[in-house]
């Protein structure tokens, strides 16, 4: 896949004093991360730039384009706090002095796509700041699956991402993909592969994963539709990502981004895609509580061409048919473990052109499964969509999807 935009060095701190190996409290994440990169301008109107922010279902601002001095950055956290926000704030000093400490700050922005020839540094830093800002994040985005061997300092991306968690031993692993939507170009299946990689390193090290996916036009990238924009995140959801990112939020300047288009546009005007990511966000939102409870067991791919029985064998869902005037299947399920012991169950449509309408078959009695309601968050009774065929039909939406709690066998 064409790569036609790397996002911007955060920072690029230097120590050359290794921090002694110790006991201290790590980052935990509270929260399901709906986030975004480039945060708005730190003007007189960021009170109510924040509080769009917060009306949009975000969690999460990441700094470096807007609030970007400490006064600035100050009046991020305050605003992050106010309107029950993290931050992942820009790292303007070495000093670790510096470095703030406030309730909403969840970390430091540290680097992005860094070759394997920094993982040292990363490394001395992560360290340092674990030790002088216990539970804060040293936040590091990885380069997508389709950077080249120069870019990635290793010779496959899997190396790369294996080399990461075990040098720099992060507590967040990230990385940044932006599938092609086309008629004739189709980049869905390698943002899957990728996400499969950082579903196995991340489970791997016990940490979790998120993904930045594509929210406007810029080089060979069309604009996404709302189905485009809900499939990258259910996708991401099916693989187990505990946080999501848009990019961007604020459209960034430069001869890269002609056509603008983000969720606001560069003068301040919400876009089309405002409404989108406020709509998509609510539901998002209301799993999250779930989703943070839930660890992956296995990915599902239901192709066209693939046997359903055997595909979904041991997993929650026993069967899924369809009526003959429907096309034919085309799905991708998370199957996870619920905390409480339970399994739950993402049925994603994979298409984000047409709507789905399976009949669906769980493998325990359907009164004793429960659904997460995207309104509301809490478990409900499934409901049948069309009462007045046979078995259970569940409605998807175009790139959507829905989750469900199975009790264990």
């Amino acid at each position: 896949m064409v790569r036609c935009f790397c996002l911007l060095v955060i920072l690029a701190l230097c120590f050359t004093t290794p921090v002694p190996a110790q006991s201290v409290e790590r980052f935990q994440q509270d929260r399901f991360a709906i986030g975004f990169w480039v945060d708005p301008p730190a003007d007189d109107q960021m009170d109510v730039r924040y509080a769009a922010i917060a009306d949009a279902g975000f969690t999460v601002v990441l700094g470096g384009f807007g609030a970007s001095t400490p006064e600035t950055i100050e009046r991020q956290l305050t605003l992050c706090e106010k309107f029950d926000l993290k931050a992942l704030v820009y790292s303007v000093s070495r000093e670790f002095d510096n470095l703030p400490e406030h309730p909403a700050c969840w970390g430091y922005m540290i680097r992005d796509e860094p070759s394997a020839a920094l993982f040292p540094e990363l490394r001395a830093i992560v360290d340092k700041i674990r030790a002088e800002r216990p539970r804060r994040l040293a936040y590091i985005n990885l380069f997508p699956n389709y950077a080249n061997e120069e870019q990635l300092g290793t010779k496959t991306y899997e190396e790369h991402v294996r080399r990461f968690i075990d040098e720099v031993n992060v507590d967040v692993l990230s990385m940044d993909h932006y599938p092609i939507f086309k008629p004739d170009e189709d980049g869905r299946d390698d943002y899957c592969e990728n996400l499969a990689v950082m579903r196995e390193e991340s489970q791997r090290a016990g940490v979790p994963f998120w993904n930045f996916f594509n929210t406007m036009p810029y080089g060979p990238h069309t604009d996404p539709t709302e189905a485009q924009l809900r499939w990258q995140i259910y996708t991401s959801l099916a693989y187990g990502a505990k946080g999501v990112m848009y990019f961007c939020y604020w459209t960034p300047g430069g001869g890269e981004f002609p056509k603008g288009g983000a969720i606001i546009h560069r003068d301040g005007r919400p876009s089309r895609h405002y409404d989108q990511a406020k709509r998509i966000n609510a539901a998002v939102k209301n799993f999250g509580p779930t989703l943070m409870q839930l660890t992956s067991t296995r990915v599902i791919r239901i192709a066209p061409d693939t046997d359903v029985t055997a595909a979904l064998e041991g997993s929650p869902i026993k069967n899924i048919a369809r009526a003959d005037v429907d096309p034919p299947h085309d799905y991708l399920i998370g199957v996870f473990r619920h905390a409480d012991g339970r399994q739950a169950v993402l049925l994603n449509n994979y298409r984000f052109a047409y709507t789905a309408w399976p009949t669906v078959e769980f493998a325990r009695p359907v009164e004793d499964v429960r659904e997460i309601d995207p309104a509301t968050g809490q478990e409900i009774a499934v409901i049948d969509d069309s009462p007045a065929m046979d078995g259970i039909q569940l409605s998807l939406d175009s790139g959507a999807g829905r989750l469900f709690l199975v009790p264990a066998e």
